[in-house]
């Protein structure tokens, strides 16, 4: 991947999916206010359309349509939307996802299966898709991990485990491609937790209580630049928030200690109280929020570039 040298974001169609919400809608307003042309997918075809529409009314550029992620023709179909409308993919970033809380003796075989198809199947469908548009633009693919693609979290096991087969495909893939010498970047991004609706439209198995996230919480913005800083230079890995790679150093080093840890979050997971918060970037549940993460400034590159319109961000 040293080699591989990707356009700047103002001058990349950049595909997102799962961008009614969260991390996908705070990348997709990003890019477009860098100058990228941005092509939007998710379930609910109104609020991608009113999203469209709040780009472009801002002077961004942007086309979308209604898919499930969990079906390969609807990649297919996200794919023609973004050829026919802009010639080219330069970045594609596969992002819808969800979760479980429960344990794993409370949760549901139909529940875990549609977990995996969502976010597992959602990412492999993704990738092949998008990947010969790719090896022709010499662009980057961009998957969604999790600080849990190398630690596995009580009442969210299930969800850690598709984390892990998102890590362990994505990786497998980098090498392949690297194999053949394929003119792609490959990154998982590692997020930490952070304050978007992603709790809120969790399936609720819990005993009691509502889904909540364990602290640190990083803000949205944080995981929206790292991704496009992926667009624009070869990374192998994005860590977002010094949390996530803790985890990973603790689970990998001491795991005993990591076990204990661990044992700490089961309260912490318990106390949210869900709402609907389509069309949101962030979730209003009460918890303290970081603005800035210091590591991830320095590990992603982050510097201040311009945007189209000549406004400097970080």
């Amino acid at each position: 991947m040293k080699n591989i040298k990707l356009k700047p974001v103002k001058d990349q169609v950049i595909v997102i999916t799962g961008a009614s919400s969260g991390i996908g809608l705070e990348t997709a307003r990003l890019a477009a206010k860098a100058g990228a042309r941005v092509v939007i997918g998710a379930r609910h075809e109104d609020e991608i359309q009113n999203i469209v529409k709040d780009i472009r009314s801002r002077g961004g550029e942007a086309v979308g349509i209604g898919m499930d992620v969990r079906k390969h023709e609807d990649h297919i179909k996200l794919k023609d939307t973004a050829i026919k409308a802009y010639g080219r993919i330069d970045t594609w970033v596969n992002n819808a996802g969800k979760s479980i809380f429960g344990k794993l003796t409370n949760t549901s075989l139909e529940d875990e299966k549609d977990l995996f198809e969502t976010n597992f199947w959602g990412i492999r469908h993704g990738s092949l898709v998008a990947l010969p548009e790719l090896k022709k633009s010499k662009g980057a693919l961009i998957n969604l991990g999790s600080e849990v693609s190398g630690v596995a979290i009580p009442l969210q096991g299930m969800y850690s485990a598709t984390k892990h087969a998102v890590k362990a495909f994505t990786d497998a893939l980098r090498v392949e491609l690297t194999k053949e010498k394929a003119p792609v970047s490959v990154t998982l991004v590692r997020p930490a937790a952070i304050n978007t609706p992603y709790a809120d439209h969790a399936k609720n198995s819990l005993e009691e209580g509502g889904p909540s996230l364990p602290a640190p919480i990083y803000d949205v913005s944080i995981v929206a630049k790292a991704i496009l800083k992926a667009a624009e230079k070869p990374q192998r890995d994005a860590y977002i928030g010094f949390a996530s790679r803790a985890f990973t150093v603790m689970e990998t080093i001491a795991p005993k200690l990591s076990d204990k840890f661990l044992l700490k979050m089961f309260e912490q997971q318990k106390e949210g109280k869900q709402k609907h918060s389509m069309g949101e970037t962030r979730s209003e549940q009460d918890h303290h929020v970081s603005k800035s993460s210091a590591y991830t400034k320095v590990t992603a590159g982050q510097k201040k570039v311009k945007d189209k319109g000549g406004e400097k961000r970080v």
